[in-house]
């Protein structure tokens, strides 16, 4: 898990990332659709921004207590409106950053209900950092905004993809039992992430001879494994590329899906 002040620097990252969109969204844009399937841009930042706003003021006690969401109705409430979800986004990520100013390095230890099973506060605000990351590319995608994939936030992002990679490798690409594959990210997070299958798929600290390298930018791995573009688009563009087996390789290509 990361340091206290690098998850509050990645979180700030992203409230920022949030409030300089809904700053520059023209009315259009605003309604035009996302990323993420039946969500126009309006209602993605309602959706991110809602769990933080059931967050705010919210410590866990237990691993099997939520955080009170029911609150986010009354964070939604007026939010068709730009204007008002662009004010109650600012007070929302202001209550958050006080929230974060006055954690301890202890309440990232804390035990805590997250949205994939048991675990602490600290993991639980690692996803978040997660989630925003890949909300905001459901933003700036499809509108053409520039957007800063390198950092923290990014670096975070990208845990979340590689702490599944042997549940990708294994059951999304279905590398054979004795195979091996590497994924090779040249920017802007440099990273070679290797994973060999024996009797199961898991990860590994490096291989010499993968028998299927797939070459990609590190947002295109993330936001493939998030089931938010094509896998076609990005093979014909030159985006994802592959060597070695050359079946594995377009296997891989197509199937880094492991959420949406």
């Amino acid at each position: 898990m990361r340091s206290l002040d690098e998850i509050r620097a990645a979180l700030e990252d992203c409230y920022a990332a949030i409030e300089g969109l809904c700053a520059d969204l023209s009315a259009a844009e605003w309604k035009t659709r996302s990323l993420c399937p039946d969500w126009d841009m309006g209602e993605v930042v309602q959706h991110v921004v809602s769990i933080e706003a059931v967050m705010a003021g919210w410590l866990p006690e237990d691993v099997s207590t939520p955080p009170p969401f029911g609150r986010a109705a009354e964070f939604l409430a007026g939010t068709d409106d730009p204007a008002v979800l662009t004010e109650k986004v600012r007070a929302v990520f202001d209550e958050r950053r006080r929230d974060l100013s006055a954690l301890t390095p202890a309440d990232l230890a804390r035990p805590s209900w997250m949205p994939v099973g048991p675990g602490t506060y600290g993991r639980f605000l690692e996803i978040r950092v997660f989630d925003f990351w890949v909300h905001v590319r459901d933003i700036a995608i499809p509108l053409g905004r520039s957007t800063d994939d390198g950092g923290l936030a990014a670096e975070l992002a990208l845990a979340e993809v590689e702490g599944s990679i042997g549940f990708i490798a294994g059951k999304k690409v279905g590398v054979p039992d004795g195979s091996s594959i590497a994924f090779r990210l040249t920017g802007p997070v440099v990273r070679e992430i290797d994973v060999a299958v024996d009797g199961r798929a898991k990860q590994v600290a490096h291989l010499d001879n993968p028998d299927a390298v797939l070459t990609t930018d590190s947002t295109t791995f993330i936001m493939l494994a998030s089931g938010r573009i094509d896998p076609q688009a990005q093979i014909d563009s030159g985006a994802v590329s592959w060597t070695g087996d050359a079946e594995l390789g377009e296997r891989a290509a197509r199937n880094l899906r492991f959420t949406m």
